[in-house]
């Protein structure tokens, strides 16, 4: 069986992620799991190869089907769209922010015609997407946007521990009048759907609870006696293995060792904290409900430390390598 194709656009040239791409190509497991398709500027990938010290010989291709995939050989598509005059490393840049779009836009069109498997992608900029006229705040929007997906599902994987999140991106006052009995009804069943997709078939979901020890029945707010439980067991017996709330303090700790297949966090940082602090490098990102697969290393552009060979690739290692895993269901 061949290995899974995954497309890993470099991400914002002024970051670490060519830096980090070109450290993953060059990974045993990486070589030994995948082939992977470079979506960047050959100008930049030179660079990161000398900074990096990793010695792959460039193949530039037109498509993936022309690529060379043999250890020792970095497979490019080269969008020539960094003018390397007015290039600098860790600096917010309109066109860093448009190259990067660029990278992802391309890596989409292949992954939507079936010309790869999946995307991994390395960290970008929001600032420098606004800088570079792109309206969008991250990758997310970006591939909901361009496979016509409506709201795509964010999961973090880190070590076989599955999160989904209820709400991400607004701010704690805003998310209180999102945990609602329909919204959760919502989200629960896409989540198992996305599992599904995935190859999760088997297994009990977790709802974590929002107010400490889930509210003690209503002592320490009402959430969870009004919205929480009632959508848990409307769920339950519509025949959804779904169970909670489960205390925020251990339901991820169960998780971690096997007792659910995911757990359903009701905002941002409740997930986050959980999945970076058991193992930070292998917190992936993996975006569900689209037609394509897509995983992410869950990190920053790290300005401060772009070119200076000193980021690690553990996380686009990872990646690639959870998308490899999960290809296959994409593919059939």
């Amino acid at each position: 069986m061949k290995r899974p194709l995954i497309a890993v656009p470099v991400g914002d040239p002024a970051g670490i992620g060519p830096e980090i791409a070109v450290k993953a190509a060059a990974d045993e497991k990486v070589i030994k799991e995948a082939r992977c398709v470079v979506i960047g500027s050959k100008d930049i990938i030179e660079q990161a190869l000398e900074i990096a010290d990793v010695h792959l010989r460039i193949n530039l291709l037109e498509t993936p089907e022309d690529g060379v995939y043999e250890e020792g050989i970095l497979n490019l598509i080269d969008l020539n769209n960094v003018d390397m005059q007015k290039f600098a490393f860790g600096k917010v840049s309109g066109m860093c922010g448009r190259a990067a779009y660029e990278y992802i836009a391309k890596s989409i069109e292949l992954a939507n015609e079936g010309k790869v498997d999946a995307v991994a992608t390395a960290p970008i900029n929001k600032e420098s997407l606004r800088s570079g006229g792109i309206d969008f705040i991250g990758h997310t929007e970006i591939f909901g946007a361009l496979t016509k997906t409506y709201d795509p599902l964010t999961m973090f994987e880190t070590n076989g521990m599955r999160i989904f999140f209820l709400t991400r991106h607004v701010s704690l006052r805003e998310m209180l009048d999102m945990i609602t009995k329909e919204r959760i009804k919502d989200y629960v069943k896409r989540c198992l759907k996305a599992l599904e997709k995935l190859g999760v078939a088997k297994g009990t979901m977790a709802v974590a609870g929002l107010n400490p020890h889930s509210g003690e029945h209503g002592l320490f707010g009402q959430e969870e006696v009004n919205e929480i439980t009632p959508a848990i067991q409307e769920l339950r017996e519509e025949g959804y293995d779904v169970v909670g709330p489960i205390g925020a303090d251990s339901v991820f700790h169960q998780a971690a060792i096997g007792k659910y297949n995911s757990v359903l966090s009701l905002y941002h940082d409740q997930g986050h904290i959980a999945a970076k602090t058991l193992d930070f490098e292998r917190t992936i990102a993996i975006t569900n409900g689209m037609p394509i697969l897509r995983t992410s290393v869950d990190h920053g552009t790290a300005y401060d430390i772009a070119g200076k060979n000193m980021v690690s690739a553990v996380s686009m290692v990872e990646a690639i390598l959870v998308a490899a895993r999960y290809a296959p269901n994409f593919t059939k």
